[in-house]
């Protein structure tokens, strides 16, 4: 994990440094009243980097003396590694500094986005789990059925839609679009949510999240609907489910009693990877398209002002989160499957 964790920060450290458009460029474009675009295509590509970039932000009229302090106020005096090993040395007691646009501390930004981003990760999350099993464990005991073949179809193309064009397509037909004025174009809750009734802010707070969880979960349930169907066919074809059908056990009982606990292993036991492809894939595009202000939302407008601190941090919160995940994925496995040996693999 420490490996990976570390790969992935260096590589993202690279490409974004590379970038062109970086802070310094930013808080320029805004002295000389340009915007960002015009900052790059002046600039002419390159990011933060000492030398080029002072001669031609300097051939722009802009003080040298000016930009060698804001080099100095954001740690771009020191070369690339040592502001790599630096953030890496901060990172591993979670200090992950200060915006360079907005004058606060990156962990408090993200524990102000947070619940937002959890709110629409766990509703999606619900979901999924209360349709997909149900519709797996239908698709299996019908294994072959004109069911079967219609309802495989219809998971098979909302998982090739993506989120966000079908967010796109709520929009349109029930969010004032074309069609229908049913639900809110954007936002978690009305500007008024303070002044309801506790009745009046959960109907409020379902309107608003009802078309973002929808287009969440689009993708999510062709995955463990036919993982589900086909852990129940796995079971039920194994002799333990012959001898009790031989000893004239119901369908319903050999179902729920014998089959069902075990086809369900593999199920519980792939959670934590579920939680990381909605939490962390999807959430994004979703939150940007629906204004809602979580993790998402955050990282985008970090990465379009070039905050660094913001970028970096997110980033490692987010993959030392689904590393975590992964690892407690295989630990479930093997808990609730004493079958896994991975040290007798190895021998």
């Amino acid at each position: 994990m420490i490996p990976t964790l570390l790969g992935i920060m260096l590589l993202n450290f690279i490409i974004v440094q590379a970038a062109p458009g970086g802070p310094i460029d930013q808080i320029i474009a805004r002295y000389q009243g340009l915007d960002s675009n015009a900052s790059t295509r002046l600039e002419g590509g390159g990011g933060d980097s000492v030398g080029s970039g002072q001669e031609s932000r300097g051939a722009r009229g802009v003080d040298p003396r000016f930009i060698a302090q804001l080099e100095k106020q954001f740690g771009f005096d020191e070369p690339a590694y040592q502001r790599f090993f630096d953030m890496i040395v901060d990172y591993a007691t979670f200090d992950l500094g200060n915006s360079f646009f907005r004058d606060r501390p990156v962990v408090d930004l993200m524990l102000e986005r947070l619940p937002v981003s959890i709110s629409l990760g766990l509703w999606t999350t619900l979901l999924v789990y209360l349709i997909s099993i149900p519709l797996g464990i239908r698709k299996a005991l019908r294994h072959g059925s004109r069911f079967d073949v219609w309802t495989s179809g219809l998971v098979i193309v909302g998982y090739a839609i993506p989120g966000f064009l079908f967010a796109i397509l709520l929009i349109v037909l029930f969010a004032g679009g074309s069609y229908f004025n049913l639900f809110p174009l954007r936002g978690l809750t009305s500007p008024d949510f303070d002044q309801l009734s506790l009745w009046g802010k959960v109907t409020d707070y379902l309107w608003h999240i009802t078309l973002p969880v929808i287009a969440a979960s689009i993708g999510s349930f062709a995955t463990l609907t036919m993982l589900t169907k086909n852990s129940f066919l796995d079971e039920i074809h194994k002799q333990y489910v012959l001898t009790a059908r031989a000893k004239g056990a119901s369908d319903r009982r050999m179902l729920y009693g014998h089959v069902f606990r075990n086809a369900m292993l593999l199920i519980i036991a792939g959670l934590p990877s579920a939680l990381v492809g909605i939490f962390f894939t999807g959430s994004l595009l979703i939150e940007v398209i629906f204004s809602l202000n979580g993790l998402g939302l955050l990282g985008f407008e970090a990465v379009m002002q070039r905050d660094y601190p913001v970028i970096f941090g997110t980033l490692y919160l987010y993959t030392l989160i689904g590393l975590i995940l992964k690892l407690v994925s295989d630990l479930t496995y093997v808990w609730v499957d004493p079958r896994i040996d991975f040290e007798t693999r190895e021998s």
